[in-house]
């Protein structure tokens, strides 16, 4: 497995797209590693990545205390009941699609006397494998977590269906922008929408071209996931 070529192939990948694109936001790449080993990670982080994505939160918790100099984003379904692992240790929150977690978070940054920085994820497919809530609901929701002052919502996350239906993919992801931009021009006092999260692996140049500034990529960088 050579991570730096492949890394140097999203890396050149990422700036084709910015190129394409008509927003022209700077991109920041999330390395997805779940799955993956601490020693995999480290060779990634000292080809100056720093940003990495996990999906379960003890595998999170492992890899938090074995590497340091990076910072940590679960991007995974986040269950109430595991909020108090990792709520004060990752950089962003991803998953944020629940008024019950909203309220568990912010209880315990409350405590703390902290600020924990989320995203709020929509399902924008409407599929129900998939977690997050529903596009039309966004706007509700986001006045909701108003009540909430130790989060801070820092933008949206959307993982778009898995398809090679281009057409549908630039729909989703076009919806996704226009939410954004809705989001962005209102004034709530813990809202600040600066990360649109959207574009994995098979899909992030498109996202990319429809305005995403975040993008969560695994398998380009460290290969298919090891499930041993």
């Amino acid at each position: 497995m050579d991570l730096e070529t492949n890394l140097k192939h999203v890396m050149e990948g990422i700036e084709e797209s910015k190129l394409k694109s008509p927003f022209k936001r700077n991109v920041e790449l999330i390395a997805v590693s779940k799955t993956h080993s601490t020693q995999m990670i480290k060779e990634v982080r000292d080809l100056g990545i720093k940003n990495f994505g996990e999906n379960k939160v003890q595998e999170l918790m492992e890899k938090i205390e074995e590497i340091q100099g990076v910072n940590f984003h679960l991007i995974g379904n986040l269950q109430t009941n595991k909020v108090k692992y990792i709520y004060d240790k990752v950089k962003l929150i991803q998953s944020l699609d629940r008024i019950k977690l909203a309220k568990e978070i912010n209880k315990r940054a409350l405590k703390d006397e902290i600020k924990v920085n989320c995203l709020v994820q929509i399902n924008i497919g409407d599929e129900d494998s998939k977690f997050g809530i529903k596009y039309n609901e966004t706007e509700d929701f986001i006045y909701q977590l108003q009540d909430f002052e130790n989060l801070n919502i820092l933008g949206l996350m959307a993982i778009a269906p898995h398809t090679s239906d281009e057409a549908l993919l630039r729909k989703c992801f076009e919806k996704m922008n226009n939410m954004f931009e809705i989001l962005k021009s209102m004034r709530y006092s813990n809202v600040d929408m600066k990360y649109l999260s959207m574009g994995m692996s098979n899909d992030y140049k498109i996202a990319i071209e429809e305005g995403s500034n975040m993008v969560r990529i695994g398998s380009k960088i460290f290969g298919n996931r090891n499930y041993n």
